[in-house]
């Protein structure tokens, strides 16, 4: 009984998991943009010597409004790719209860290109062709090449917002915490290495979506991170002596 139980719960992880699996790749670009957004953000902000209050002030805008755009832009992509693939469904159906001669021999003319012919031919044409469903998936795939996204557009944009935040937080940490407990060290620094490991992980977990190498993923997280942070920390640096010139 005890064994059952723990089966149960067991299969119900991997329910869940499997579940939100296929929203990793939401997850790991929204985490990207918000990390290298805000850290360059936080690198800009230091490089004008603004107070950790202005830096906190910018962050956060930056971390709200632009996740916020982020998954809006996300949320309506998918959206309007699933309308998209729906209205050419509509317009496959259409074809195969009106023009089924047409669209028989659109599926004969497919699979003869793949090989097949003779009575083979003629029982695969019947079989898809058999099937309303099946015939206009089959039109889906092999004749416009387009394959219907199964992932919640919803979904895909709360996962990226909240990636965002979440991820995005991670450069402003420290100058939050300052604020409230003054820190004696160099409060970039520490941003900097925290805001390291924060890519590292991220990059560890886009290795599974590109399924590529984990020092790979990693390496590259990183290197996009700190160019964003050099190019903004510069950048600040120069405006701010340009201005105090001026």
């Amino acid at each position: 009984m005890h064994t059952t139980h723990n089966e149960d719960a067991l299969h119900s992880q991997k329910g869940f998991l499997k579940k939100y699996e296929a929203y990793l790749g939401e997850f790991v670009y929204g985490g990207i943009d918000g990390c290298v957004t805000t850290f360059a953000v936080v690198a800009g902000a230091v490089g004008a010597g603004l107070n950790s209050s202005i830096i906190i002030i910018l962050g956060f805008a930056n971390l709200l409004a632009d996740g916020f755009a982020m998954s809006v832009g996300a949320y309506l992509s998918a959206k309007s790719e699933k309308d998209n693939y729906n209205k050419h469904k509509q317009v496959e159906y259409w074809e195969v209860d009106n023009l089924p001669e047409v669209e028989t021999e659109e599926i004969r003319e497919i699979y003869a290109a793949k090989g097949f012919e003779g009575e083979l031919l003629e029982q695969v044409v019947e079989v898809i062709t058999s099937d309303r469903d099946r015939w206009v998936d089959v039109m889906m795939k092999e004749e416009l090449n387009m394959i219907e996204e199964t992932k919640s557009p919803f979904k895909m944009g709360l996962v990226t917002y909240i990636a965002f935040i979440l991820i995005g937080l991670i450069p402003l940490t420290v100058y939050v915490w300052d604020y409230f407990n003054p820190i004696e060290a160099n409060r970039f620094l520490l941003t900097s290495i925290f805001t390291g490991l924060g890519f590292m992980f991220i990059g560890f977990l886009k290795t599974y979506v590109t399924e590529t190498k984990i020092w790979k993923g990693v390496l590259e997280t990183l290197t996009l991170g700190a160019i964003a942070a050099l190019v903004s920390y510069f950048v600040g640096d120069l405006l701010e002596k340009l201005i105090l010139a001026s």
